[in-house]
């Protein structure tokens, strides 16, 4: 009987510590690939590297279009549509918002005039996609796309994609949280994917276990400062109100079988808040959510009944259809 190869990668990028594991007898060189393949998608998607491809649409913003490659306009393509899907809930565009809550180098809330003015420059029907040409332009000056929201979901997807050349049927990506699994482990067990708790340092809230899935968490504990007043003030910003999100949630975990899928709507169910949130997720068959509120309930879809273990001590409710 021959052995099963198990091999993991530790590397980093995207400004994350990325971790991806392969078995079978392609998996070294699988994860050679991968390894360049995240590189690729860096160098094409990142806002913050001056030659990337969104660079130089956001450099000829309000002056012309870029040419791009298929893969970039494949995900500006879907991130518009996300966009619209929700009414910008989610908004692709959020690139001067972002930028003006600057979180590695600041901690003061900008000026309210200034967030009134930047978020007159946030709104995705401005982006202009040629589906012909492979072209994307911004209309006005002064506007800019960030893909913080569907960024590295896409990437998980490309990378499983690598791994499927290679003919490895199972492996499991990470980018920093972004979880996408190919298939199930060798055994036939599931992959289990844990959820950290979004008030406690190393611990979980509990584990899902998926088979050719993504899951992807979105929180207000990833990237924050506290005001003067005392308030959090996290990454996840209201397209609408220019401000920090503030839903009633402090955590959502998408499991969908797309990981840009489950980051898409991750970020825009943790702007939405549960009411409106749930009814967007309707859209989206087999999509599966947990949630975490400010008292640290735990709601779990009903697709996940099965499939969620909960870590002692932690209570969940299941949410009703």
């Amino acid at each position: 009987m021959s052995k099963t190869m198990n091999t993991q990668s530790i590397n980093f990028g995207m400004n994350t510590e990325m971790t991806h594991r392969a078995f079978g007898k392609h998996a070294e060189e699988a994860l050679r690939a991968v390894a360049g393949e995240a590189v690729r998608l860096e160098q094409m998607l990142s806002c913050f590297i001056p030659g990337s491809e969104i660079s130089r649409i956001n450099k000829s913003a309000g002056i012309q279009c870029e040419k791009l490659s298929l893969d970039t306009y494949e995900l500006l393509s879907l991130a518009v549509h996300f966009s619209s899907f929700c009414q910008g809930l989610f908004d692709v565009t959020i690139g001067p918002l972002a930028a003006l809550w600057d979180y590695k180098s600041s901690y003061e809330i900008p000026d309210e005039a200034k967030i009134r003015r930047v978020l007159a420059l946030v709104n995705y029907a401005d982006l202009m996609l040629d589906s012909y040409e492979k072209t994307a332009g911004l209309q006005k000056a002064g506007q800019s796309v960030n893909l913080g929201g569907i960024g590295k979901g896409f990437a998980s997807d490309k990378l499983i994609e690598v791994f499927k050349k290679f003919d490895v049927t199972s492996a499991c990506t990470n980018i920093g949280g972004n979880v996408a699994v190919l298939g199930t482990k060798p055994d036939g067990s599931p992959w289990r994917v844990g959820i950290r708790h979004p008030r406690q340092e190393g611990r979980l809230i509990g584990a899902v276990s998926v088979a050719d899935k993504g899951v992807v968490t979105s929180g207000d504990y990833q990237r924050y400062f506290w005001d003067r007043n005392g308030k959090r003030r996290h990454h996840i910003l209201n397209p609408h109100t220019g401000y920090p999100a503030e839903s009633g949630l402090i955590s959502v975990t998408i499991v969908a079988d797309s990981a840009t899928t489950a980051d898409a709507l991750s970020t825009l169910f943790f702007v939405a808040g549960i009411e409106k949130g749930r009814k967007l997720l309707a859209n989206f068959p087999g999509a599966e959510v947990i949630l975490v509120d400010p008292e640290l309930q735990v709601y779990v879809s009903q697709g996940l009944k099965d499939c969620f273990q909960a870590d002692k001590g932690i209570r969940t409710n299941i949410l009703n259809s």
